[in-house]
């Protein structure tokens, strides 16, 4: 009956859950970042914002770099923190600039989008990754 209430982790279940949202949010960027490259590399003008100043043809670079290339190495969990960097730049761009007039409507998916990128920065990618497997073969023997 009190377990409902207990805060312990089953660490198995917590980096099998990882690997769910992991994947989960990289393959639903990708979705977009792909729509983003495909506009990029369609050639002719196109029209996609420009925070930083450094016109739309670079913004959309970047965008497509972390929906795309860092999406995929997020897949795998391939240097997950690091990765989610460039995430969580373009998600914060996307909710408190690009569409921070716009309301809760065109923010709440970005939001979403956001807190995942925080989380994973914080907690890694977990057992079932890249990740892992790099760390598991690097690390100093113990005594």
């Amino acid at each position: 009956m009190m377990k409902i209430f207990s805060t312990a982790q089953n660490k198995n279940l917590s980096n099998i859950m990882l690997f769910v949202v992991r994947a989960t949010v990289s393959s639903f960027m990708l979705v977009h970042g792909v729509e983003k490259f495909d506009t990029l590399y369609a050639g002719g003008p196109f029209e996609f914002p420009d925070p930083l100043g450094v016109g739309p043809a670079a913004s959309l670079s970047l965008a497509v770099f972390a929906e795309v290339l860092c999406s995929g190495l997020l897949l795998v969990g391939f240097a997950t923190r690091l990765v989610t960097i460039p995430l969580i730049i373009t998600m914060y761009f996307a909710v408190f600039v690009i569409h921070g007039s716009h309301g809760f409507e065109k923010q709440e998916l970005g939001g979403l989008y956001l807190l995942i990128y925080v989380l994973l920065l914080i907690t890694g990618s977990g057992k079932y990754s890249v990740d892992h497997f790099i760390y598991k073969r690097t690390r100093p023997e113990k005594p």
